[in-house]
Formats: C-alpha cells, sequence, structure tokens
C-alpha cells in the first residue's frame, strides 16, 4: 500500500548554501548506541570512509567535532553531538503524533480515490507505542487515526465524530480516583468497551539512576530535575492520582509546571539532561537507553456506541486484535502486554 508518511526535516545553513544531510542524525544515533563507528556506519548503510568524512565535513562546518575517536575505546559523541542528537529525538517525539494524525488523514484520503470508499474506523486515543502498531495489522480495514486526550476521544465520540475513543485506566486503587475524570462523558447503557493493552508507567532516570530514585517520596524530597505531562493527558491524570495516594504535594516537585507532550519527549528530555527524572510509560524509557522504575499498571481502553458492535468493521477490528501477530508485537513493547484484547464489555465490568 503506497502510504504518505511525514516527518520534520532539519536545515542548517551557511554562506555557502551547505545543508545539513540527513544521515548525520542516523550515525550520531548508531555512534551513541553502539560506541563503534563502525556499527553506525553499517547501520545507516554508509561505508566507513563516507561516514567519517561526513562527521568531518559537519564537525568543520559548525567549528567543533560531533565525535570523539579514543583508541581502544571506540567513540563517543561530544558535547555537541549530544546536543544535536537530542534536539533531534526532541523534535520527532513532539512533533510526532501530530504529523501521524495528518498522514492518517491524508492517506485515507487519496486511498478512497485510488481505491473507492471502504470501510473506515474513526479512532480518536492518546498517543501510544502499541496504538502506532495498529496501521499495520488491520489488513484492509482503513484507519482514521486521531490523537488526542481521553475526555477530547470520549467527547468525540459523544457528538459522532468517532467511532471509537481511548481511554487510560489504571489499576488498583488510584484507578477509582482517575475514572472519575471520565465519568460525566461515560454512558453505560449505551456504550459498550473493547479491550486493548496494559502498560507500566513509571520514573524515567539517568542509566544507572545516579540520584538513587526509588519512587515518589524520593522525587520530591531529593530536589531532583523534574518533566511532567501535560494536564489533559491521561498520564498526567495517573501521575497526579499517584501523587495524592502517596500523599506527595505537587508544589515540592522541582519542574512539576514543565510539561511535555509524549512518552518520547519525556524521555528525550531526561536523556538530553534536560531534567533528572520524568514519568511516562517503560517503553519510552528503554528506548532512549534510560533505567525505569514502575509505579503503576494500567488497563488501555477503547470506549464505542453499543449500536455499532455488530458493525462488519468492529468485527475485523476484534478479530484483528485477538490475533496471535499483533499480541505478538504488543508483547515485544517493554513493559507492555495484551489484556483482554478484543474482548467486548460494559463499563459496570471494567470500571473500579
Amino acid at each position: 500500500m503506497k502510504r504518505i508518511r511525514i516527518t520534520p526535516a532539519w536545515y542548517f545553513s551557511d554562506e555557502a548554501g551547505n545543508q545539513l544531510d540527513p544521515k548525520l542524525f542516523a550515525l550520531l544515533e548508531g555512534v551513541h548506541r553502539h560506541g563503534k563507528l563502525t556499527r553506525a556506519a553499517e547501520g545507516v548503510g554508509v561505508s566507513y570512509r563516507h561516514a567519517w568524512n561526513l562527521l568531518n565535513k559537519w564537525g568543520e562546518f559548525f567549528g567543533i567535532a560531533l565525535v570523539e575517536l579514543e583508541r581502544g575505546r571506540g567513540a563517543r559523541l561530544s558535547p555537541l553531538g549530544e546536543k544535536l542528537l537530542w534536539a533531534e529525538q526532541r523534535v520527532i517525539a513532539r512533533l510526532g503524533p501530530q504529523l501521524e494524525s495528518l498522514g492518517s488523514e491524508l492517506n485515507l484520503a487519496i486511498q478512497q480515490t485510488l481505491e473507492g470508499t471502504k470501510p473506515v474506523l474513526r479512532l480518536h486515543a492518546s498517543h501510544g507505542f502499541a496504538v502506532e502498531l495498529l496501521p499495520m495489522h488491520l489488513g484492509e480495514l482503513s484507519l482514521d487515526l486521531q490523537y488526542c486526550s481521553p475526555r477530547e476521544a470520549l467527547a468525540a465520540l459523544n457528538r459522532g465524530a468517532c467511532d471509537l475513543a481511548g481511554f487510560h485506566l489504571p489499576q488498583g486503587e488510584v484507578g477509582g480516583r482517575v475514572s472519575r475524570e471520565y465519568r460525566d462523558l461515560l454512558k453505560p447503557r449505551s456504550h459498550r468497551v473493547i479491550g486493548f493493552i496494559a502498560r507500566r508507567q513509571g520514573l524515567m532516570v539517568a542509566p544507572g539512576n545516579p540520584r538513587g530514585i526509588a519512587g515518589l517520596v524520593d522525587l520530591a524530597a531529593g530536589g531532583a530535575r523534574f518533566i511532567n505531562r501535560q494536564a489533559a493527558s491521561g498520564t498526567r491524570a495517573l501521575f497526579d492520582g499517584l501523587l495524592a495516594e502517596a500523599g506527595v504535594s505537587p508544589s515540592r516537585i522541582r519542574g512539576y509546571e514543565v510539561e511535555e507532550y509524549t512518552h518520547s519527549a519525556v524521555a528525550a528530555y531526561v536523556a538530553a539532561g534536560m531534567a533528572e527524572v520524568g514519568f511516562g510509560v517503560e517503553a519510552a524509557a528503554r528506548r532512549f537507553g534510560l533505567d525505569f522504575v514502575p509505579l503503576a499498571t494500567e488497563d488501555y481502553l477503547w470506549v464505542c456506541h453499543q449500536r455499532d458492535v455488530e458493525a462488519p468493521r468492529f468485527a475485523t477490528l476484534r478479530e484483528r486484535l485477538r490475533s496471535a501477530e499483533f499480541q505478538a508485537a504488543v508483547a515485544a513493547l517493554p513493559g507492555y502486554a495484551p489484556r483482554r484484547c478484543g474482548q467486548l464489555m460494559t463499563l459496570d465490568e471494567v470500571l473500579p
């Protein structure tokens, strides 16, 4: 299938018109990950000589080396190389969901023009690693995916702007507190729930956890710089619920008011050294080479109208969710697991 993929691009230029080669970021990421320029070059698909020439060229452009080579110790990023890499990662992490939503709209319009109208499932949900897997596993079922907060998704469902709305429900006592955020938008008589996944959330910290942070009390007492999620997000609702449960005031957390808009953006913020700890899913922490302190497990659920559950597109969706292929892909994500995946339930069965 022909698909549009929208990605951000960087442009550094000088008076001679030189522009930054996108392969440079892939090289920097490879050096950071492997500590060897040979491995980084292989990953990008270029020769060692070409990789070295590229690094030299852009080192001269900035006037500072981007990678430092040491005999017997491999390669490591210079301070500037690290700043460039993490800046690029933060841009992708912050803009990725919006660009993916726009790409979904464009792909759907183009596909319908080329192939005619096919069944479309409109899903409004918060961004997540398991949600990203869906377009690759739905076969002929077209997905119109729009990323938004849980409250926005449920409001869209109630006004008929989508077929499915995603929301998060933490397991345990904190789930009762968080569920109150959604109860005014949930209708037990006319809504049904489709199970999706469970995922671990917790604190993302630098490798080795140099601050020795084991929980929320340590976070508040130690004065570590924190990066938060935006107020409307389901992850923020979970974090605030955990703070209330632990008796920790947000005012005691340094940086509580500083926000990012995706799990990956929080992880990139910590990986760049701009904060010492953040809150989000384990998969994001592992992707950025961070350590992870688990604090909660939450169910990611979808809500739909009861009148729609027998429609063919919903049967196809539930069949795909129950497939071994999709569930294996979910299980491969750190901290993720399929949970009641594709199972149809009432709100009374899932709400605390």
